[in-house]
């Protein structure tokens, strides 16, 4: 029996960003340790960018290969992602496909993602909650930036999310660039209440592109500049979820079930 562990993330090209996977990799490389830990990206467009500059990530299916080629016999995925979505079943599916090669490995497990149970909706909140500056004022609004997915089920958990965000602090919303909630539905709600300031923050993994353009970027169609157009003082917090410790043990959680299954 030969053990090892695959980190599978969307992946990131912005050096500040980073930080946030070496922050995960140091917690796993403390749970699990003189076990074989392995990095992949799923997105093919950061892949590319990457190799331009000389740094070369595997995609999920080249590092499996590898850790197959290489006589690993049992083999946790940990999916880095946010939601069970597209990414997230195109992983499932294809380490499946892996574990039933011929001489292949004799077991494969997928670990689910961030949000898989309203457990982890009520723990990330916890998380973010605590996260906010201290210098927040309750009328001041805190807005949560996620990605969202319009083409898969999953993005309904950025609307529970919200809900129940909503339930605890009303002037605290979660919003996404791609899916629903948007920053439009959100928009009249700020409006509404006479709110005066509004703190930014990523609900991603990293504060990479999305983050450092779509939320805190001078263009005119950021959020930013969208709040700013419409009389809001903003302040943008620039770290992802995987830079909060308390955050990343949720994933390992969900690895750590998988992994006792091996």
């Amino acid at each position: 029996m030969k053990k090892a562990i695959l980190l599978v993330a969307f992946g990131t090209s912005v050096p500040e960003a980073q930080k946030a996977f070496e922050q995960i990799d140091m917690q796993v490389k403390k749970a699990f340790p003189n076990i074989e830990i392995r990095w992949a990206y799923t997105s093919r467009m950061i892949r590319a960018k990457l190799a331009g500059q000389g740094l070369r990530l595997d995609s999920p299916e080249i590092a499996l290969a590898r850790l197959m080629d290489e006589g690993f016999t049992h083999v946790a995925v940990l999916s880095l992602h946010t939601i069970p979505g597209i990414e997230f079943h195109e992983l499932y599916c294809n380490a499946k496909l892996f574990g039933k090669m011929s001489g292949g490995f004799q077991r494969i497990l997928v670990a689910r993602p961030l949000l898989s149970s309203q457990n982890d909706i009520e723990r990330v909140i916890k998380s973010l909650i605590q996260r906010i500056p201290k210098a927040r004022k309750p009328e001041d609004a805190v807005l949560f930036m996620g990605h969202g997915s319009k083409n898969h089920p999953a993005d309904a958990l950025y609307s529970a999310m919200n809900y129940t965000i909503q339930e605890l602090s009303p002037n605290i919303y979660v919003a996404t660039v791609q899916g629903y909630p948007t920053l439009n539905d959100v928009l009249p709600k700020l409006m509404g209440k006479g709110i005066g300031k509004v703190y930014l923050m990523p609900f991603m993994s990293v504060a990479g592109e999305h983050a450092r353009k779509d939320m805190a970027g001078e263009d005119s169609d950021s959020w930013k500049s969208v709040l700013s157009r419409n009389g809001f003082k903003c302040e943008a917090i620039l770290a992802g979820t995987a830079e909060y410790p308390e955050i990343v043990e949720i994933w390992l959680d969900h690895l750590r079930d998988v992994f006792a299954q091996l």
